[in-house]
């Protein structure tokens, strides 16, 4: 009774506050207030959205606006990524560009006279011109930094070769970029001697460092008898001129050379700088490869364009992370997923929270540990990123949200987002409505990640592959209003209520493995000769508490006559370590039908658990493949078994 005669009193005294505050009102006002009443009512789940985001997405467009500002001063004023490095070798030639672990600190004016060296001597040898392609194939170095700078100042692109490539698929890339040369590293001498007879006529090699073959012209002796002065061109480089291949699996065939304008290194270089909220007394911490996107642009850019300092490692190491970051004083630490699984199996100690790291950054750390590097390492801030090399379609998580690889605005209207979820069926395939056009998913509702391309927009901006048959393959028409296109990422993600983006699955044929790309056909290509016509399909499956998913092959093997030794040797030659399958599966038949993709996506759900699947399963172990047994699965689950 005395609760009840509580709420009536506080009642009745609301209700006086407010006819006391409507008395001070004109008719006008209160009957404005009536007007707007039931509009708030009807849309006041979209209002506390935008309310709970508000400082999300203000700090986001703040940032986003003043990169596009410097990038759109760039496209007017036709700026090259060269000019701009050279603009600040100028202006602070004696500071320090990059620090190699290990080796020495490179500063701006030696990066730059030997990128002018380089140039020289390609000019002297080759007289290539402005759109000729050469091939860079080296370990993580600050020299592979500058040949390809060299390379810039005369227009000329340089195709940047994963170092882990041997045989056929090396030599592949470097027939696909219709290159003129190559220069390479004297610690890849031999790969290059091995597909030397093979190479295209004319291609002339050049080579650092080492004693060199025949058929090598020594890089460094050339250099050394040029001058150290800004090449002379005849034919002036452009922003909108191609810069570098870099190579991605795509999702089928051998590695695909992605296009990479100085229009788009600029971008990532100001995505980098200002999405990040770097400052200029950063300095960033660089173990990941040279020739993929990660390493090599936005671990790069920050360098060449606004002089913050880039530590590279040549090979990540687990043990020597902190403790680079401590050495160098970083304060920006680049990652990909699978080398935060490595740095928390490391046995703790006092250096895991003893450096000045204030940002990670980089792609595929799993919510399930990511609080963990938070907690152990003590690094205020995860900037988790999401792009494909090739695309237009880049997001990042900009306010430390666990498990986000970035966000929509939701201040910003649905029509005027650049990206979208878009609705697909169970092969991956873009569902369309009555309308003919695509259906843009719903909050927790999985779909296809997209970009709307705007070839005058480099944020929206589509370049493909160097094959213009694969980038077609990429592109979406007529996907929200006829005559739009956009660019189809090839993964499913899933936007919560407030637009934070998760990522879900991959759809087609690549699977990723210790941070790279794999294809499906690469392998089942590679693995076609040891088969003697056996059918085969290859695909990737999850193991708990690892990054990606493993390689396995089902082979038609009936007879089980297959060699399992010699297919192991066949694999080590034919691909590159996180390329070759983990697992084999040695299966009666294969059906080959155009139900194909369902069945490879049935034998991905299927695993490898012994106790599940009665055909014979077998796992890599050193040189050998070893029956998958009830015990070894437990190990592989567990972490026990090394991968």
């Amino acid at each position: 009774m005395d609760a009840l005669l509580a709420a009536l009193v506080a009642l009745m005294a609301l209700a006086a506050a407010m006819a006391a505050v409507l008395s001070t009102l004109s008719k006008a006002a209160i009957f404005a207030l009536l007007a707007v009443a039931p509009c708030i009512y009807r849309y006041r789940k979209r209002i506390i959205v935008i309310v709970k985001t508000l400082p999300r997405d203000l700090k986001f467009l703040w940032r986003f606006a003043n990169a596009m500002i410097r990038t759109r001063r760039w496209a007017r004023n036709n700026t090259t990524v060269a000019e701009l490095f050279t603009k600040r070798a100028k202006e602070h030639p004696d500071a320090p560009c990059f620090f190699v672990v290990g080796d020495r600190t490179w500063t701006y004016k030696e990066l730059a006279e030997n990128s002018n060296q380089v140039a020289r001597v390609i000019q002297e040898h080759l007289g290539l011109k402005r759109g000729d392609v050469i091939c860079i194939f080296m370990p993580n170095c600050a020299e592979y930094v500058y040949m390809w700078l060299g390379m810039a100042k005369l227009g000329v692109i340089s195709a940047l070769i994963n170092s882990n490539l041997r045989h056929k698929p090396l030599l592949h890339c470097i027939q696909v970029a219709n290159a003129k040369a190559i220069i390479y590293s004297d610690s890849l001498a031999g790969a290059i001697a091995e597909i030397e007879d093979q190479l295209p006529p004319g291609i002339k090699q050049f080579q650092l460092y080492g004693e060199c073959g025949p058929r090598a012209i020594d890089l460094v002796k050339e250099m050394e008898k040029q001058s150290k002065e800004y090449p002379i061109v005849s034919e002036k480089p452009e922003y909108n001129d191609t810069l570098l291949y870099i190579y991605t699996s795509g999702t089928t065939g051998m590695p695909k050379a992605a296009v990479m304008k100085n229009s788009k290194y600029l971008l990532v270089a100001v995505a980098t700088y200002h999405m990040l909220g770097l400052r200029s007394g950063d300095r960033m911490y660089n173990p990941l490869p040279l020739y993929h996107l990660a390493g090599g642009l936005v671990g790069t850019s920050a360098a060449i364009v606004d002089g913050i300092p880039s530590v590279l490692r040549t090979k990540f190491s687990a043990t020597n992370y902190w403790l680079d970051c401590i050495k160098y004083e970083c304060t920006v630490a680049q990652y990909i997923g699978e080398m935060c699984r490595y740095l928390l199996a490391q046995p703790a100690k006092p250096t895991d929270s003893q450096h000045r790291v204030r940002i990670m950054v980089g792609n595929g750390m799993r919510p399930a540990i990511w609080q963990q590097i938070v907690d152990r390492f003590k690094v205020p801030q995860i900037n988790e990123i999401y792009g494909a090399t090739e695309g237009n379609a880049n997001i990042i998580n900009v306010d430390n949200t666990v498990g986000a690889v970035g966000f929509i605005p939701k201040l910003v209207p649905t029509s005027l987002h650049p990206i979208a979820l878009v609705r697909v069926d169970e092969l991956g395939n873009v569902v369309r409505g009555p309308d003919g056009f695509c259906v843009r998913c719903q909050p927790n509702e999985p779909g296809m990640f997209i970009g709307l391309i705007s070839q005058n927009n480099a944020a929206r901006a589509y370049h493909g592959y160097v094959d213009k048959s694969d980038s077609k393959r990429k592109v979406e028409c007529d996907v929200f209003r006829k005559g739009d296109a956009a660019f189809v990422s090839g993964d499913i993600l899933v936007a919560d209520e407030l637009g934070y983006l998760y990522f879900r699955d991959r759809t087609g044929d690549t699977y990723k493995w210790k941070g790279e790309n794999v294809a499906t056909a690469e392998v089942e290509d590679a693995l076609a000769p040891a088969l003697d016509r056996r059918d085969c399909v290859v695909y990737g499956v999850s193991i708990p508490q690892t990054e990606g998913r493993a390689g396995m092959a089902a082979i038609a093997d009936p007879q089980r006559s297959l060699e399992l030794s010699a297919l192991a040797h066949h694999l080590d030659t034919s691909l590159p370590s996180y390329a070759r399958p983990l697992f084999l599966r040695i299966k009666d038949d294969i059906e080959i039908t155009s139900t194909f993709k369902l069945k490879k996506l049935q034998y991905q759900k299927e695993g490898f658990d012994p106790d599940v699947i009665k055909d014979p399963l077998y796992f890599r172990s050193g040189a050998q493949f070893v029956p998958v047994t009830s015990q070894l699965f437990g190990d592989i689950c567990s972490g026990r078994t090394k991968l």
